[in-house]
């Protein structure tokens, strides 16, 4: 055994001072490393003082690496010194190898080391998973412990920097997210989305050249106030969802001007259905669904089943229920067409609303059943 000692040292703590081996012992599921430490002085965590004088010894079993398969446990016996500084509110303190042990750990560095990795690169769930197979499992709370235990990177002041709104408790409590565009990573989050945080933020970083937001006015205040030198523009994303807004209102408002495509003369036109019958085309996914939905509604109902009936049985809530049996046909159940949302302003003639019978309940008392 005095033969392979230096090799084990060379082999488990090549990259440690300090640590001598004395003893190795291999079960059938883990191994044993029984060690000490081997340096004659420590330096005060409190006061940073050295000292040589020992208070006593005690074991630490900080769990290491798995080797072949093997749990790896070392047994490291190190040593209570007594503070020499008679100023210092520590009386004694415990050693600490670099690179192997700290403060209350329970793992060696290198196994926290790795622990992080499969942290960062997989999270929680995923992460503990991986631990499993190479023999260290961790529960996914302890690998995103180790991961908030990590000090942040340090930031420089972004040059465009994207802001948005974040829920802490959704329709309660909002804050104020605020990303590295060129970057795509984030940068800060604040308490709140108010005007004066914001000015405040963008006050303390005056090389943000352009500030890219969703033009909430509160945002565009506090962008004016706090940075006047940027440029604040509307993120991609915005643009598109406002686009996407504006033709689909658009659509839905000239709907009744949309005509089928006549057949050609050579062949025998085919009875098409009016066009104002529905917004939607034949063979659309959201249009099929919808359908479906406001036939199997109205069966039920006209079966003598009650609103609350069909909603536990088709496991919706009752408002998409009383939303579907007030409408006639399947277009009445679009989100600007409910009661609750639509203009007072009827559709023009030819919509899907003047083509089947209008339902007859007012819109205070739809109000009331929502």
């Amino acid at each position: 055994m005095n033969e392979v000692r230096p090799q084990l040292d060379e082999l488990l703590f090549s990259s440690v001072e300090g640590v001598f081996v004395e003893s190795v012992e291999v079960t059938d599921t883990s191994v044993r490393v029984e060690a000490r430490t081997t340096v004659r002085r420590a330096a005060c965590p409190g006061c940073g003082c050295w000292s040589g004088r020992i208070h006593g010894s005690y074991l630490r079993f900080p769990r290491d690496l798995p080797a072949v398969g093997k749990f790896v446990v070392v047994s490291l016996r190190v040593r209570r010194f007594v503070c020499a500084e008679d100023s210092c509110p520590r009386r004694t303190f415990a050693e600490q190898v670099p690179g192997l042990t700290r403060r209350f750990g329970r793992r060696t560095e290198r196994l926290r080391a790795t622990l992080v990795s499969v942290g960062l690169a997989l999270a929680g769930r995923a992460g503990a998973r991986m631990t499993d197979t190479f023999g260290a499992p961790v529960s996914r709370n302890t690998l995103l412990r180790l991961i908030a235990s990590l000090p942040d990177p340090p930031t420089a002041t972004p040059r465009v920097v994207g802001v948005d709104e974040y829920a802490q408790r959704k329709g309660h409590i909002y804050g104020t997210v605020l990303v590295d565009v060129e970057t795509r990573r984030p940068v800060d989050l604040l308490p709140d989305r108010e005007a004066d945080t914001l000015a405040a933020w963008l006050a303390e970083r005056p090389g943000i050249e352009i500030v890219c937001g969703d033009r909430a006015p509160f945002f565009a205040e506090g962008a004016t106030r706090g940075a006047p030198q940027a440029v604040q523009v509307a993120d991609r994303w915005h643009l598109w969802h406002n686009l996407c807004e504006a033709a689909e209102k658009c659509v839905y408002q000239h709907r009744g001007c949309l005509r089928p495509v006549p057949a050609p003369a050579d062949q025998p036109q085919e009875k098409a259905e009016p066009a104002a019958s529905s917004p939607w085309p034949t063979g659309h996914r959201f249009a099929e669904r919808t359908r479906a939905k406001h036939a199997t509604i109205h069966a039920l109902l006209d079966a003598g089943h009650s609103k609350r009936s069909v909603a536990r049985q088709l496991g919706m809530t009752l408002n998409t229920i009383l939303r579907f049996s007030r409408a006639t046909t399947p277009c009445r159940t679009a989100p600007w067409c409910t009661p609750g949302t639509r203009s007072r302003s009827r559709p023009a003639a030819g919509s899907c609303g003047s083509s089947g019978s209008r339902s007859t309940a007012p819109s205070t008392a739809g109000r009331r059943e929502r």
